[in-house]
């Protein structure tokens, strides 16, 4: 019986795929940064990368991924859009979406998981369902309120105003990360699920070779068992 995915100990293959989406986490933030409006917080290319490690690799990976990134960044390399890095991130008004994308990639993971039936087509409506619901919702969930905190609004249904700029492009890399994980799904379709077990079909039932009393063929069960 195959171990379930969250006993499973990492194996090579996942190693390698949680570095290469924490790198592809950290390539999104070289086009840099927009602040619209003024606005404290910039519009950045680099929210799409927890929608997709969340819905290619699944929640355990997906978080590892972003985990990976994010504590790369807080160790100092200047891997956030704009070239930020170190501990002085998480003092400004951003660091709570910053924050929530270790959480928002583990939700998409875990909702995509739930979501899509196992070894069939990825559906693109519930596959934006999870992208929605973790990458932007949780993310929205966490970053919002410490926005508030840190850029001194008085009040949280100004800065829900304010957050509002996001909305539109966030829900486009809400789509952008449902397509790529539907072709990415599709042409490995296992990639975001629990490794199958090495030896779940390695046993086979031992050929009946007994030989007939006169020493004849053997019986019609070994006959069957060489077919």
């Amino acid at each position: 019986m195959a171990a379930p995915a969250s006993a499973r100990r990492l194996s090579t293959r996942d190693l390698a795929l949680i570095a290469l989406f924490a790198a592809l986490i950290a390539v999104l933030g070289l086009p840099g940064s927009i602040a619209l409006f003024g606005s404290a917080v910039p519009i950045t290319a680099q929210s799409l990368g927890p929608m997709l490690a969340g819905s290619i690799l699944g929640a355990r990976r997906g978080l590892l991924a972003t985990l990976t990134f994010c504590a790369l960044v807080l160790a100092g390399l200047p891997l956030l859009a704009g070239g930020r890095g170190g501990l002085g991130v998480l003092a400004g008004a951003s660091a709570g979406y910053f924050i929530g994308f270790p959480l928002g990639a583990w939700v998409t993971g875990w909702l995509t998981e739930r979501l899509l039936p196992r070894h069939r087509t990825y559906s693109i409506p519930a596959g934006l369902v999870a992208n929605v619901v973790g990458g932007i919702v949780v993310v929205y969930a966490v970053g919002v309120p410490v926005q508030a905190w840190r850029s001194g609004t008085t009040g949280l249904v100004a800065t829900l105003v304010a957050a509002a700029v996001f909305l539109p492009g966030d829900l486009i890399k809400a789509v952008l990360a449902t397509l790529v994980a539907r072709g990415v799904h599709t042409g490995y379709p296992t990639l975001g699920t629990a490794e199958p077990d090495e030896h779940a079909d390695s046993t086979e039932e031992p050929e009946d070779d007994a030989a007939d009393p006169a020493g004849g063929k053997p019986s019609g069960s070994g006959r069957r068992a060489r077919r």
